[in-house]
């Protein structure tokens, strides 16, 4: 079963800053693209940041100077460090990506979602 996990999610002060760590795990032949989206309550899942294949990576304007995506891709780990953590911040992170495997009919690159961590800054 292939799957993401997240974690380290929770509640910090204005100006704080917290670690997102996703790890795929299963059967896995190859990761691609892997990314985190948050959604706040009432809100639509919005794009926070994406790291590409290439190591190219893309940010949120909300999340520029302050977030940084980087991969271990020896541990199939994406993170998200997040700086400078603002009130509006406050919402579920989400771990996405596409990743090549055989869970369903054949080999070839599926999207996978994680279950999300709650991220909380208090003001």
């Amino acid at each position: 079963q292939v799957q993401l996990v997240e974690s380290g999610g929770g509640l910090v002060q204005a100006g704080g800053s917290l670690r997102l760590s996703c790890v795929a795990s299963g059967s896995i032949f190859s990761i691609k693209t892997m990314g985190w989206y948050r959604q706040a309550p009432g809100k639509q899942r919005e794009l926070v940041a994406v790291s590409f294949s290439g190591l190219t990576t893309n940010y949120a304007d909300s999340a520029k100077g302050r977030f940084t995506i980087f991969r271990d891709n020896a541990k199939n780990t994406v993170y998200l460090q997040m700086n400078s953590l603002k009130p509006e911040d406050t919402a579920v992170y989400y771990c996405n990506a596409d990743l090549v495997t055989a869970q369903g009919v054949g080999v070839r690159t599926y999207n996978y979602w994680g279950q999300g961590t709650q991220v909380t800054v208090s003001s």
